[in-house]
């Protein structure tokens, strides 16, 4: 396996395989199960057409103006997949919320596909805000984000300078930089395995200036590759976005191979002091291997500011499984409901 795969191998967002039935009564994420309720949206980011989905609050009343939160999905997902379950969940805690296809993936435009800037995911995030800020529905002054994984980490990054966003949180916050510097808990990244990944990344950079098409791989290994020897976190990752579980037919199990060269130097959660007066809530699993990362932003974050930890949750309990959600939506539904 090239070490431009494995250092990816540590990445929390990962992806999806194939469609399944569409269904009037959705049970799986593919058919459709975190979007019942909400409506399409489409918005522009500096000529991108960008796709959301758009949920009201149970009981909405068109006369009154509501809190809103925007919700970036992980890297490589898709607005179906946890990003919207957690957009679902919010809207009956009574808030407007957004989860929307990043540029370069889903029903969102961009080129090349699957890439993994985090300069346009930041971007992605500000013009997500804007385009609630202006429904009249929606109350400008009280609008809040949330990320899970690297979309928690975009996420907190964009808070230290958009002041439009007056509480932000993150679930199972991932630094994607950090995580190609020195991985995650359990698969470690040594400088050898930097230096070999930059130069997979400028062979291919020369390839492409010379008229090769952009490179795209698959990241996940196939369910027939992982046995119970495999890396944890990897069988939990494939056990989400390679089955009926997590799987969306937009979200695909593959990656543009110069990514990594944009992550290497990228500090998301450097200047956490910035977000201050503004609140932040970093919620992360006791399991995780991605916990340092909530940690990190959490110490390095002024107050207010708080941490919870859910027990017993590892990293990719936190998409979807109820016992784990539930509380993690009663948190945020209570912070944001106190600060915005």
């Amino acid at each position: 396996m090239s070490i431009l795969r494995n250092s990816l191998m540590s990445a929390a967002i990962l992806f999806a395989i194939p469609a399944f039935a569409q269904s009037t009564n959705p049970f799986t994420v593919a058919q459709g199960t975190n979007v019942v309720g909400s409506q399409k949206v489409t918005f522009d980011n500096g000529g991108v057409r960008m796709a959301g989905n758009l949920y009201l609050p149970a009981n909405y009343d068109s006369s009154r103006k509501y809190p809103a939160i925007v919700v970036a999905h992980p890297w490589g997902g898709v607005k179906e997949q946890t990003s919207g379950l957690y957009a679902r969940e919010l809207a009956r805690k009574g808030f407007i919320t957004l989860a929307y296809d990043a540029s370069h993936y889903g029903e969102s435009g961009g080129e090349p596909r699957d890439l993994e800037d985090p300069a346009d995911r930041v971007q992605d995030i500000r013009s997500a805000v804007g385009y609630l800020a202006s429904l009249p529905q929606v109350d400008a002054n009280r609008i809040g984000a949330v990320g899970v994984c690297a979309g928690g980490g975009y996420t907190l990054h964009e808070a230290q300078t958009d002041l439009r966003v007056k509480a932000v949180a993150g679930v199972v916050a991932y630094d994607i930089g950090d995580a190609t510097r020195t991985g995650i808990q359990g698969a470690s990244v040594t400088a050898e395995d930097q230096q070999k990944l930059l130069q997979g990344v400028a062979e291919q950079l020369n390839k492409e200036a010379a008229g090769a098409p952009v490179l795209v791989q698959q990241l996940l290994p196939s369910r027939d590759q992982v046995s119970a020897d495999s890396d944890n976190f990897i069988r939990e990752a494939v056990d989400y976005y390679l089955t009926p579980r997590g799987a969306h037919p937009n979200a695909r199990n593959r990656f543009t191979v110069t990514s990594p060269g944009l992550h290497m130097a990228y500090y998301p959660l450097e200047h956490m002091e910035r977000v201050s007066p503004r609140p932040v809530l970093l919620i992360a699993g006791e399991r995780a291997e991605t916990r340092k990362f909530s940690e990190a932003a959490y110490a390095k974050a002024q107050q207010p500011k708080e941490l919870l930890v859910i027990p017993g949750a590892s990293h990719f309990d936190l998409y979807d499984k109820p016992q784990y959600v539930t509380p993690a939506v009663d948190k945020m539904a209570e912070f944001f409901g106190k600060h915005l």
